[in-house]
């Protein structure tokens, strides 16, 4: 379908923001050229298979669980990272699908979340200023003033890398390690060495009956693909615009523009400017598509941004991303959801509760409270069911290593523990086990909300 004064170029007429300097103009167009021939990383069917669950999710007939890294490093590129993030998704996908008693859509912030915006373009350490660090596409994390120079070489890596992890998710999915009896296994094993296993153990009971009824009435993995099998989509934060234009094909089938380095992509708070390159580029696109909507947005703001990535108000196409902050999101996100309702938009609504609850420790050191976490999402969706709209799903930033990033949860981890495995070269993640701690206690939520309705 043709979309009026759009190209896949056109949003290089826009004002931008978070942009990289990239000193070589010559070198940053060879890239572009040369990833522009290159395969796609996903391909159009799968991305309209997601916006047809993503349309469901605004019913509340599937439930939507997004969740990977802040930003995804090259060095840590293997096989095991990929499958430790990858199992602890599937876990809580379980704990959820039985909480909310809807299929759970599985989306990774993996295979591409390789750029971030920056609050400053630049950082002082120590009197010596270099360009911020924007993610492995654009530079290194390395505080150098080689490391720091934006080098479009990266995005071939970046390219080859998410082809990698693609590669292995798919196998991992369609291979049998995403076995329902598998994974509910794992489950028992978190439950089992919980400081809260009691709390856990009736729930994890009642999946485990609930598998022995399928299994007794002939229901199993031997004969039913959805229980040895699923699907997994990738996602990412569209920020790196000459990334995403060289990988925007048009669909042979349908002859629409799919952006095809993922399936889902989203537009951040920072460059959600409604005449802005990013919302540009976005609009021509037929991927579902996200919006981070913060307490900054307003109702008009939000309005006219729906008008432009929605024009056509075609359930599954946007998802509204809401990141408050667990102080703030009582005032600010009711009338916003409100509005939306008012005017008949067809949205899905997500709550992150990640990024309106970054602290700073008295080392300087960024960190995340659990208890924040858990309480923005209680209030999400209090505020859902006053406003009788649908609690699509949660977006979460984790990873399935045992790191020491965020405080609090059943191991009660604090400040002194931060040291321990603090990796991130961003933002603080959730850990394996604090990921499936929140699974539970969400899970508790649906549940305790779907009697009572």
């Amino acid at each position: 379908m043709h979309i009026s004064g759009w190209t896949p170029a056109s949003w290089r007429h826009k004002p931008i923001r978070q942009v990289p300097a990239y000193p070589d103009d010559t070198a940053l167009a060879a890239a572009e050229s040369r990833l522009a021939g290159y395969p796609p990383l996903v391909f159009a069917g799968e991305a309209r298979r997601l916006r047809t669950a993503l349309a469901l999710a605004a019913e509340g007939r599937t439930f939507v669980l997004q969740g990977g890294d802040c930003a995804e490093s090259f060095a840590d590129f293997n096989a095991n990272s990929v499958r430790d993030t990858f199992r602890v998704l599937l876990q809580m996908a379980v704990v959820l699908t039985f909480g909310a008693t809807v299929p759970v859509v599985k989306i990774g912030r993996m295979a591409g979340q390789f750029a971030k915006p920056r609050s400053s373009d630049s950082e002082t350490i120590d009197g010596q200023t270099l360009p911020s660090y924007r993610g492995d596409i654009i530079n290194g994390p390395e505080f150098t003033p080689s490391a720091r120079i934006p080098d479009p070489a990266r995005m071939e890596h970046a390219y080859f890398q998410s082809a990698g992890r693609l590669n292995l998710l798919r196998a991992f999915a369609g291979g049998g390690y995403a076995d329902l009896h598998q994974v509910h296994r794992w489950n028992l094993d978190f439950v089992a060495r919980s400081p809260l296993a009691a709390r856990y153990q009736d729930l994890a009971t009642r999946i485990d009956e609930t598998l022995g009824f399928m299994a007794a009435c002939g229901i199993g993995s031997a004969n039913t693909t959805q229980i040895r099998e699923t699907e997994f989509y990738t996602s990412h934060e569209c920020l790196l615009l000459p990334y995403e234009q060289a990988l925007t094909r048009v669909d042979s089938t349908s002859g629409d523009w799919y952006c095809c380095s993922a399936h889902f992509l989203w537009v951040g708070d920072r460059t959600r400017q409604p005449d802005g390159a990013h919302v540009e580029f976005l609009r021509g696109v037929k991927n579902p598509i996200g919006l981070k909507v913060g307490p900054t947005t307003t109702i008009d703001d939000l309005l006219r941004l729906i008008d432009i990535l929605s024009p056509q108000n075609e359930p599954g196409r946007l998802t509204l991303i809401s990141r408050m902050g667990a102080e703030q999101v009582r005032t600010h996100l009711a009338p916003l959801m409100r509005a939306v309702n008012r005017e008949g938009r067809n949205v899905a609504w997500l709550c992150d509760p990640m990024h309106g609850n970054t602290i700073s420790t008295a080392a300087q050191v960024k960190t995340r409270s659990f208890d924040s976490i858990l309480a923005e999402v209680r209030a999400f969706f209090d505020i859902c069911a006053d406003c009788g709209t649908r609690p699509g799903g949660v977006h979460v930033e984790m990873t399935g290593q045992p790191v020491t990033e965020c405080v609090g949860g059943a191991h009660r981890l604090t400040e002194a523990d931060l040291a321990s495995r603090y990796e991130t070269f961003c933002d603080p993640r959730l850990n394996a086990e604090q990921s499936l701690e929140l699974s539970f206690l969400v899970a508790e939520e649906l549940k305790a909300r779907r009697l009572a309705a």
